[in-house]
């Protein structure tokens, strides 16, 4: 994993330069309409691709933290799933932090991801085409495992996960990337839920909840 300290996503570089050069060709052709288009280019790129540095939160043991940033939309407590008792779903926008961190220390147990489209996601056919990335985090001390599922809406980038299966990882570890999307987080039976709907979450530091000490499967 990739560690950037910088205020920029790495995966905002090429957009940023670029729009850097076409500022200065604009300039230098004294192009003052389209110079003035690629400055606020450069500034949204510059504040989508923002990395801000999160504050490590002293949760108890057993925490979960937000892997992304976004709104709580939908709160479902599940039946009939193996060891699975919520979905909770996040919603992302352009005004939200893009980096997505790690909710607990653990491994990484599985990881797929699929390229497709980037429809909205009132369109029917966003949930089926989309595309999306798997991960399923897991504690083997613990036996404690929660699945996440990223899917991108309307974006101009695609999703990014910079982990690789196995590697350990600690709680508020950045991940990866994703601009515009739909995060679901599955929990299991024994978790205690800490987020209402509409809560804002921002990642690494709102808590979503905690494992109980007895698991439930």
């Amino acid at each position: 994993m990739k560690s950037n300290l910088l205020p920029i996503a790495r995966e905002g570089w090429n957009y940023l330069i670029g729009s850097i050069v076409l500022l200065l060709i604009f300039k230098f052709l004294n192009f003052e309409f389209l110079q003035f288009l690629a400055f606020l280019a450069m500034m949204f790129f510059v504040y989508v691709f923002r990395n801000p540095e999160r504050q490590n939160m002293l949760y108890q043991e057993n925490s979960i933290v937000s892997p992304v940033d976004g709104t709580v939309v939908s709160i479902e407590e599940l039946h009939g799933e193996e060891n699975s008792g919520y979905k909770v779903e996040i919603e992302g926008t352009y005004l939200n932090v893009s980096l997505l961190r790690v909710p607990f220390t653990s491994s990484l147990e599985h990881i797929e991801i699929q390229r497709g489209a980037r429809l909205s996601a009132t369109s029917p056919l966003s949930k089926n085409i989309n595309e999306n990335a798997e991960l399923v985090f897991a504690d083997k001390r613990s036996s404690n495992k929660i699945k996440i599922i990223h899917k991108l809406k309307q974006s101009f980038e695609t999703i990014d996960i910079d982990i690789i299966k196995a590697q350990d990882l600690l709680q508020g570890t950045r991940y990866g990337l994703m601009i515009n999307g739909i995060t679901t987080i599955y929990l299991p039976t024994n978790f205690r839920l800490n987020v209402g709907l509409g809560s804002e979450l921002i990642a690494s530091e709102t808590l979503i909840g905690y494992f109980t000490n007895e698991s439930k499967k």
